[in-house]
């Protein structure tokens, strides 16, 4: 159409018309007369303008009929909710691990994107509402495109400790600052995992040893953790709240920060230095950067975080 309007001068209109009726093979007579140069540009249009309406006319019969057409509009909306995304977390693996993080983040309102390769859980995850790549998790790509730079951490739940490890690598050279959690299927590669990143290291089978020896040592106190920490039912959660350097509670006591007054207990408190201070007396003085541990119902949590 360019063409038209710049070699033979013709306006918009006439130059449209004539690259319509030559591309759609329709043949209406010639708008304005021809000479030799515009003859062989209107050939130029009909090799190249006729071949690639063709080609673009069975590409898009061929996605409408396999569907293709709906699957890669909600994968591109897919990619635009994932760019909207920050402080998320990633999560590699949808097995029976992955899973089950999946389910305990949605029950607290954690945003998370999965990133899985394998078949049957991609085809569980196209079935589900949920937000997902598909690569990878290895992969500086997949990552990337489930916003590991935005992320605030990342849980490794593939069934490989060779794959978590490279996993790990690949998260923590891309974002330095990323809080991650992977998981270890045997002894030897919990310090692998540890000097390859991961800042905490889960073992299924040790963890599931501690529980339940804790259940045949001490059922009513596990019960009462786990209603705490997973019951759908009850008003009452553990939070973390870390005391910023700008905070108006530095230098004082638990006493005097307002904390109890709020209904938050704290049940420990965690230095900059990583010390952990289990049921911290109330003249304990905060400083910056300490991290809270404290129970109690989501109004007061509220209440709490904003003393902070």
């Amino acid at each position: 159409m360019i063409g038209y309007m710049v070699f033979l001068h013709w306006n918009f209109v006439d130059a449209l018309f004539m690259v319509l009726t030559t591309v759609t093979t329709v043949g209406y007579e010639e708008v304005h007369p021809l000479g030799e140069g515009g003859r062989i540009f209107t050939m130029t249009v009909i090799v190249f303008g006729v071949g690639t309406m063709l080609y673009t006319l069975a590409t898009f019969g061929e996605l409408l009929v396999e569907g293709h057409l709906a699957r890669y509009a909600r994968m591109r909306g897919m990619e635009r909710r994932i760019a909207g995304l920050s402080d998320h977390f990633v999560i590699c693996g949808y097995g029976r691990m992955g899973t089950r993080v999946a389910q305990e983040f949605r029950q607290i309102d954690q945003s998370f994107v999965m990133v899985e390769n394998n078949l049957e859980p991609l085809e569980r995850l196209r079935t589900s509402d949920l937000l997902f790549v598909e690569g990878d998790g290895a992969s500086d790509e997949s990552l990337l495109k489930a916003g590991i730079l935005r992320a605030k951490g990342l849980v490794s739940a593939v069934d490989s400790d060779e794959r978590n490890v490279f996993i790990t690598l690949t998260a923590r050279s891309l974002n330095p600052a990323l809080y991650i959690v992977a998981r270890s299927s045997y002894p030897d590669s919990v310090e692998k995992l540890r000097r390859a990143g991961a800042n905490q290291v889960v073992s299924p089978y040790l963890m599931g040893a501690h529980r339940m020896a804790a259940l045949a040592v001490r059922p009513v106190a596990v019960d009462v953790l786990d209603t705490v920490l997973h019951g759908e039912n009850i008003d009452l959660v553990i939070e973390e709240f870390l005391v910023p350097s700008s905070s108006k509670v530095l230098g004082r006591t638990l006493r005097d920060s307002g904390m109890r007054e709020a209904g938050a207990n704290v049940l420990a408190i965690r230095k900059r230095s990583g010390q952990l201070r289990i049921n911290p007396p109330e003249t304990q003085v905060l400083e910056s950067d300490d991290l809270l541990v404290a129970i109690g119902t989501r109004q007061q949590m509220s209440a709490a975080e904003r003393l902070l």
